[in-house]
């Protein structure tokens, strides 16, 4: 009987095709997960404005929607992180602008959190959506809910 002293070629060419194969399939989805990742930082980045809008409809005795900018007091300085372009407060929503560039998305995931609010006394409940369902698997799960994937 003869001693096996390594493996053959036909044994190292299966080993390197199977790893192609789950190179192939994980390489995307890794990289969809760090284009979520750096998005994901729009969505830390939307709470003070949060915190303003809230504090302002107190304050002033406003129901969130009725709102703007100017009278929360929020201003996002442009360049304060490299992952977002902008954040805005128009009638109870804060629309956020990931920059599209940093992120590496293919199609930039603009981020809207809505004041729900019956009256001006009652507490906010926020939902947060994206209007583009090609931006859907860049954004957070809880933005994802309400986007068409059809």
């Amino acid at each position: 009987m003869k001693k096996q002293q390594g493996f053959t070629l036909i044994e190292l060419m299966i080993v390197i095709a199977i790893l192609g194969i789950l190179v192939a399939i994980a390489l995307p989805a890794y990289q969809d997960y760090t284009v979520r990742a750096k998005v994901s930082e729009a969505i830390a980045q939307a709470a003070p404005a949060k915190l303003a809008l809230a504090e302002s409809s107190a304050a002033l005795g406003k129901k969130a929607s009725e709102l703007t900018q100017e009278e929360t007091g929020f201003s996002f300085t442009k360049n304060a992180t490299k992952y977002v372009e902008s954040i805005e407060i128009k009638e109870g929503k804060i629309i956020i602008t990931p920059n599209q560039t940093a992120t590496g998305a293919s199609t930039n995931p603009v981020i809207t959190w809505t004041a729900n609010q019956s009256n001006a006394t009652d507490p906010i409940t926020w939902s947060c959506t994206t209007g583009d369902s090609k931006a859907y698997k860049f954004v957070p799960a809880e933005c994802r809910k309400a986007v068409s994937t059809k």
